[in-house]
């Protein structure tokens, strides 16, 4: 079976009363890069057969991207389902250069700066990743992703 892999925006918009740091930080990405999405993962597609009084076949998304939440760089299990996110495919990537790009950079800490830098033109630490510009340097086997918000990549990669 065809292993699928897409790139996943995040578009929901958080509750201000619920989560307020959280709703902050996605209104204030948008706001600044001038689009609808605040975060994205590279989302490879994983598919198991599970045995019942038949066979099933479910789906689940290992994604890989550098997470505020999550201190960095980072792959996991996120449900993509619903209308939180946009899923755009992507034709041209193997899940072993994701995963390969993914072994050199795991674990490495999330780029404030670099983040704050994509509105402003600013290159920061090599050692750091925001999720655009983890995604871009991963996707297009590149260090140039310190230049790209979320929306940038998207108008890339449905061109």
């Amino acid at each position: 079976m065809e292993t699928k892999i897409y790139l996943a925006l995040y578009k929901n918009k958080r509750s201000w009363l619920k989560e307020p740091v959280k709703a902050f930080s996605d209104w204030l990405t948008r706001k600044l890069t001038k689009g609808q999405y605040s975060h994205c993962e590279i989302a490879v597609q994983k598919t198991v057969f599970t045995r019942g009084s038949h066979y099933e076949q479910e789906s689940y998304f290992e994604c890989y991207s550098s997470s505020v939440q999550d201190g960095g760089v980072r792959c996991k299990e996120i449900n993509l389902t619903g209308e939180k996110w946009d899923l755009i495919p992507l034709k041209h990537v193997t899940e072993s250069q994701v995963k390969g790009y993914f072994e050199q950079t795991k674990g490495m800490a999330y780029d404030w700066w670099g983040a704050i830098g994509v509105v402003l033109g600013i290159k920061q630490k090599r050692s750091k990743f925001f999720c655009s510009e983890w995604c871009f340097n991963a996707l297009y086997q590149s260090e140039s992703g310190w230049r790209f918000s979320p929306n940038d990549l998207a108008v890339m990669v449905r061109n």
